[in-house]
C-alpha cells in the first residue's frame, strides 16, 4: 500500500502521465523544477471559470446569472444566490460605512477596483459626494504617504531611470492599445505633502478613476504613469518598504533627456491625439514641461491650468452674488507657485477679453505674496521667470496682514500649501475692507488649508463667500447654515478631457480653459447661491462634465484644432453618448 502511494505522488510531481489516482500531470514541469531552474509562466486565454471571475473588466461576482454560470463554467465556483448590481452596490456601501479610518475605505475601494471594475465605477458615480474625499483629496494624500506599506497589486506603469533608452518597449508592455488619456507624475510635489517619489502613483490612479466616473472616459483608455527619477526624501530612502529607486533625484540634462524620451515614446506609441496630463511636478519642472511640449503634444497641467480654470469658474459665478464684474476686483494671492501664478494668469486673460485691455495692464489688478513677502518691482531680478509678470510697483511688504492692509483686496486666494496662514487678523481685515469678502483657501489636503470654513464664516460674521480645495462640512453660524463650496479640479479636468477627446483635439489652448470655466459657472443655480455656494453640487457632475465637454469641443472646432470632422450638431448629446456606462453587460 505504501509503495503505491509513493508511486502516485512521484508521478504527480515528475509529470509521468499515467493518470493513476486521477492526479493532474505537471505538463510544463513547474512543480518538478528546482528553485534555481527557470519555468515559463503559461496561462490560459479563454475567459471562463476562474479566469473570468478574476478579470476585473468582466467579473460580476454574485451577479452572474444561472445561464452565464453554466455557459462560462462558473457553476459551483460561486454561492447559488444571484444578486443584482444595485444590491451589490448597497452591500459595498454598507461595508464601507463601517470603516472609521478613511485609509481603510480607500484600500477597500482599491481592492474593489482590482476585483470588479464596473461595480467600482457605479459605486463612485452614484455616491460621488461621499466617496470623492476617499479616492481623491484628502485621503489620497495619506495613501501616497503610505503607498509602500499598502501596495498590493501594480496599477499603471512605473518607468524608472533603469529603463532609459527603452521607454517605448516599456509602454508596449501595457496590455491596452487604445490609450486616450495618460496622467503622469514624477512624485516630486504630491499635493502639499512634498516629495513622495514613486509612491506618488496614487495620484494618477485616483485622477484617472475620476476621468472615468465623472467624465465617462473608458477605463481601458486610461493609463496612469509614474516617472521614477529617484527621491530626495530621506525618510523614504531609509524605508525598507519604499517601492521606488533608492537614489537622489536626477535633475538637469539627465532629467530633461529622460522626459524627452518619454514624451517621444508616448506620441510614437499612442499617436498625436493622446492627452498627457502632467500632475504634481515641482514648480521648476512643471512650467518648463508645459511650455516645452504645449506646441508639439496634446498636454495639460492640472496644477497650473485645471486649478486656474476651476477657480476662475467660482469667481465668475460669485459675480452674480456681488453684482460686479471681474475687472472691478483687486486680487491678492498667498502662494506664487504653479497654482497661484496659473490662476492669476487665467484671471488676467479673462479680464483682458472682457475689457479689451492688454493683458500687461489687467495683471496689475493681481498681487502675489510668496515666502519672502509681496512680489514687487525691486525684487524682479531675483525672481523665477514665472513670478516676474506679477512684480508691480510698490514698496516691499513682508507679512500677509500688512499686504492685505496695503493692497486692500476684494478677493483673497490661498495657494501656499501651508495651513493656518489666513489668521483671524487677516480674515477680519478682509471683512473690514469688504461687505462680502471672497476668501478661497485652496491648499490641499485639508490639514494644509489656509483656514477652515468655520473660521472664515465666524471671523467675518457670516459675510464671507468661501470656497476651499478640500471638502469642509456645512457650518452653522448665527442661526444660519452655510455650505462651503469646493474649488475642486474634478469639476474641470474630466469634462475638459472628454471635450478634447471627442473633438479629436491636437493641442490645448487657454481659450479652451476659459470655455470650461464659463460652462461650469453657468451651471450654478439661484438655489446654490442662496446656500452660499459658488459651485454646483457634485451630485450632477456627469451632466456638468457633458456641458463642459461641449463648450471645450465647440472652442476646439472654432480654433481649427479639431480632427474629428465634421463637427457634430449637438455637442452636449455627443458628449453624453460618448460616456462609459458601468452597468453590467450580459454575456453570451
Amino acid at each position: 500500500m505504501g509503495t503505491n502511494q509513493t508511486q502516485i505522488s512521484d508521478e504527480y510531481v515528475t509529470g509521468n502521465s499515467s493518470g493513476v489516482g486521477g492526479g493532474i500531470s505537471d505538463v510544463y514541469g513547474e512543480d518538478s523544477a528546482t528553485l534555481d531552474q527557470l519555468v515559463t509562466p503559461w496561462v490560459t486565454s479563454v475567459a471562463s471559470g476562474y479566469t473570468l471571475m478574476r478579470d476585473p473588466r468582466y467579473n460580476k461576482g454574485l451577479a452572474f446569472t444561472d445561464k452565464e454560470r453554466d455557459a462560462h463554467y462558473i457553476t459551483g465556483l460561486l454561492p447559488p444566490v444571484v444578486l443584482s448590481q444595485d444590491v451589490q452596490e448597497r452591500k459595498v456601501m454598507h461595508n464601507l460605512r463601517q470603516y472609521t479610518v478613511p485609509l481603510q475605505r480607500y484600500m477597500a475601494l482599491m481592492d474593489l477596483q482590482e476585483r470588479n471594475e464596473r461595480l467600482f465605477y457605479k459605486l463612485l458615480i452614484d455616491n460621488v459626494e461621499e466617496l470623492l474625499p476617499v479616492v481623491y483629496t484628502p485621503t489620497v494624500g495619506e495613501a501616497c504617504q503610505k503607498y509602500g506599506s499598502i501596495y498590493r497589486r501594480p496599477q499603471g506603469l512605473y518607468i524608472s531611470l533603469k529603463e532609459k533608452g527603452k521607454i517605448l518597449e516599456v509602454l508596449k508592455n501595457w496590455p491596452q492599445r487604445g490609450i486616450q488619456v495618460i496622467v503622469v507624475t514624477d512624485g516630486e510635489r504630491i499635493l502639499g505633502l512634498g516629495d513622495l517619489g514613486c509612491q506618488g502613483m496614487g495620484i494618477p490612479v485616483g485622477k484617472l478613476s475620476l476621468y472615468t466616473a465623472l467624465g465617462g472616459i473608458r477605463p481601458s483608455a486610461c493609463l496612469p504613469i509614474t516617472i521614477d527619477v529617484g527621491t530626495n526624501n530621506e525618510k523614504l530612502l531609509n524605508n525598507e518598504f519604499y517601492i521606488g529607486l533608492k537614489q537622489k533625484r536626477a535633475n538637469g540634462e539627465e532629467y530633461a533627456e529622460f522626459l524627452q524620451e518619454f514624451m517621444c515614446a508616448v506620441k510614437q506609441n499612442y499617436g498625436e491625439k493622446v492627452l498627457v496630463q502632467f500632475e504634481d511636478f515641482a514648480n521648476h519642472h512643471a512650467f518648463e514641461l508645459l511650455s516645452k511640449y504645449c506646441s508639439s503634444h496634446l498636454v495639460f497641467n492640472d496644477d497650473i491650468q485645471g486649478t486656474a480654470s476651476v477657480v476662475l469658474a467660482g469667481l465668475i459665478a460669485a459675480q452674480k452674488v456681488l453684482g460686479k464684474s471681474l475687472a472691478d476686483h483687486t486680487f491678492l494671492f498667498l502662494g506664487a507657485g504653479e497654482a497661484g501664478t496659473g490662476i492669476a494668469e487665467l484671471i488676467a486673460l479673462k479680464i483682458s477679453k472682457e475689457t479689451g485691455k492688454p493683458i500687461d495692464e489687467t495683471r496689475k489688478k493681481i498681487w502675489l505674496v510668496d515666502s519672502k513677502g509681496l512680489i514687487v518691482s525691486e525684487r524682479k531680478e531675483s525672481l523665477q521667470h514665472f513670478k516676474q509678470p506679477w512684480a508691480h510697483d510698490h514698496k516691499p511688504v513682508k507679512e500677509l496682514l500688512a499686504a492685505v492692509n496695503a493692497i486692500k483686496p476684494t478677493v483673497l486666494i490661498g495657494t501656499s500649501g501651508v495651513g493656518k496662514t489666513f489668521t483671524k487678523e487677516v480674515v477680519e481685515a478682509m471683512a473690514t475692507l469688504n461687505e462680502k469678502p471672497l476668501i478661497l483657501a485652496l491648499s490641499n489636503p485639508t490639514s494644509q488649508a489656509e483656514c477652515t470654513a468655520e473660521e472664515a464664516y465666524t471671523w467675518t460674521k457670516g459675510r464671507a463667500i468661501f470656497a476651499s480645495g478640500s471638502p469642509f462640512d456645512p457650518v452653522q453660524y448665527d442661526g444660519k447654515k452655510f455650505t462651503p463650496g469646493q474649488a475642486n479640479n474634478c469639476y474641470i479636468f474630466p469634462g475638459l478631457g472628454l471635450g478634447l477627446i471627442m473633438s479629436g483635439a491636437i493641442r490645448v489652448r487657454d481659450d479652451m480653459l476659459l470655455a470650461a470655466s464659463e460652462a461650469l459657472a453657468s451651471q450654478v443655480t439661484e438655489e446654490n447661491f442662496a446656500n452660499g455656494l459658488i459651485y454646483p453640487p457634485f451630485a450632477n457632475i456627469r451632466k456638468i462634465s457633458a456641458n463642459i465637454a461641449a463648450s471645450v469641443g465647440a472652442k476646439t472646432y472654432e480654433l481649427g484644432l479639431a480632427s474629428n470632422l465634421p463637427r457634430p450638431k449637438d455637442l452636449v448629446k455627443m458628449a453624453e453618448s460618448c460616456m462609459y456606462s458601468p452597468v453590467y453587460r450580459n454575456f453570451r
